[in-house]
Parts: C-alpha cells; structure tokens; sequence
C-alpha cells in the first residue's frame, strides 16, 4: 500500500508555527517513504473561509519548501458527497435533527445533579440528548443533525470495537473502542450544522476516504476525536488509516498556538528575514 497523507488547513487566518510543524512533518514522513503528500483546504464553513486566506496559505507552504501531489481538494467543491453520507446515516436510523443551542446544552448541563461536573468529551460539553426522540421529518431549517451514539455502536459494535493503531508518541499502540467509552465520553456528536454541508467530524471522514488516505498525520489535540471517526468510517464501509497524533508547538506559557497570534505567523517571520531552514529549527524539525 502506498503512504498517504495530507495537510489541511482551514482558510480562517495565517498559518502559525503550530501550523509549520504538522505540516512539514507530514510532507518529510511521506517524501521519506516515496509516498504521497496531499493539500486539502477545510472550508466547510463558509461563514469564515477567506479566499486571501487560503492564498496566503499557499505562498506560506510553498516558501517552506514542501510540494504537494495534484491540485488541492476544497471541501467546498464537495458538498453532495457529505450530504450522501448524511442520508446513509439516516437511512439507518442513526441520526435525528437537533434545536438545541450552545446555551440551552449549557444550561442542561449546569441543572443540578449528583457526581460532579458535567461531562465534556472532544466537542466540549457532551450532549444530554434533548431532541433524540426527534425523527428526521421533523427537521427544521435551523437545526443541527446529529447521531445517536448509542444506535450506532449497536449497529457497528464488532466494526468499530477493532479500533485503530497510533504511532504517535504520546498514545502509541493499538487503541479498541467500547460502546461505554463511546456513550459516556463522548455522546451523540453533530454530523451536520445549520448552513453547512457538514461538520468536521463527518467530513473529515470522508474526505480522508475519497482521497485514499493511508496515515493521518494530525496534532495531539484531535487524539480524542480519533475513535469518532474510526466509527463513522465502520458505520459507511470505510477504510481505517493509520494514526499520528504529533505533539503541539506552544507558546512560552505553554498555551496552544492560535490564528490571532499573528507574532508567530509564518507570514511575519519571513518578513522579518527568517528563512525555512530558521522555521525547521524553532519547531524541533
């Protein structure tokens, strides 16, 4: 099988140096196994994606030095596929709409209960599971589908408990799913928001799938979503890729870089004279 990987940014600021780093490792751990190093573009949500960030997003990696195999894949060029998916979903009877906003999720939440605080899983608080009686004719313009987490793993119990191996040197071995850890950790995830093809869980799915990935080469920070995913692809018949969740470039606090740190923009440290081989070395590459 050959090695596949991709980069892919979201066109909603500058590339950082926390940007840099996945990057550059993606595209020297393919080069150095003859492989493939794909550029895809998550601008699923319209609402913020730039056409002068993405510009800029090409000119910062090309001065980097890394090159890419064929032209980028836009996931804005792919909405019916997301879309088909949604509805095989569907047609399972795994999904239901959702009205829920972020305050009313917020404020089930806080309701007054034993054990503790509210449980949080990758996507933040973990949905209570308001709107799950809800079928899909009742779907309305402004929600939010989403899947039932407990249905699912019931349907692809023996699929999706395979897991799925990891390399990176944080969690590395081979890690099974349950549906325990699926339900309580997690909950029922959104597939889909209003005004948007998809969300990235699904997306990223199938974007993965159709371009033949082979090994997913991510930040740490998206280790947690990793069985998410690995369920959606058992759920679609999907290939499993193998996993490298690399470790996050941080700042001298120690907080995760952000795009509104433009001091460590790529773009403004080429301004300032930097040279790629300066950037390899600030990130440990």
């Amino acid at each position: 099988m050959r090695f596949s990987t991709r980069f892919a940014p979201s066109p909603t600021g500058p590339l950082h140096l926390g940007h840099a780093y996945s990057a550059i490792l993606a595209h020297d751990m393919a080069r150095a196994a003859g492989g493939d190093f794909l550029l895809r573009i998550d601008d699923i949500d319209q609402s913020r994606a730039r056409p002068i960030w993405e510009a800029q997003i090409i000119i910062d990696l090309q001065w980097l030095g890394l090159t890419w195999d064929g032209p980028p894949r836009r996931q804005s060029d792919h909405l019916p596929a997301y879309r088909a998916a949604i509805d095989q979903l569907g047609q399972m009877g795994l999904t239901y709409p959702c009205h829920c906003t972020r305050r009313d999720i917020r404020e089930a939440a806080n309701a007054p209960q034993e054990g503790g605080p509210p449980p949080t899983g990758p996507d933040g608080l973990i949905y209570p599971g308001t709107c799950r009686h809800r079928p899909m004719a009742a779907m309305g313009p402004g929600d939010a589908i989403r899947l039932d987490m407990t249905k699912a793993m019931d349907m692809a119990r023996q699929t999706a408990a395979r897991g799925f191996d990891e390399t990176g040197p944080a969690h590395q071995g081979h890690h099974p799913i349950t549906a325990q850890n699926m339900i309580a950790t997690i909950g029922d995830v959104v597939l889909a928001r209003p005004a948007m093809g998809a969300a990235y869980h699904l997306s990223v799915v199938i974007d993965d799938a159709e371009q033949a990935v082979t090994h997913v080469i991510r930040g740490q920070d998206l280790f947690a979503a990793t069985a998410i995913h690995v369920l959606l692809q058992a759920l679609l018949d999907l290939p499993t890729p193998q996993y490298h969740h690399h470790h996050l470039i941080r700042d001298d606090t120690g907080k995760r870089l952000a795009k509104r740190d433009d001091a460590r923009a790529i773009h403004s440290y080429r301004a300032e004279g930097a040279t790629p081989q300066d950037i390899r070395r600030m990130i440990g590459l």
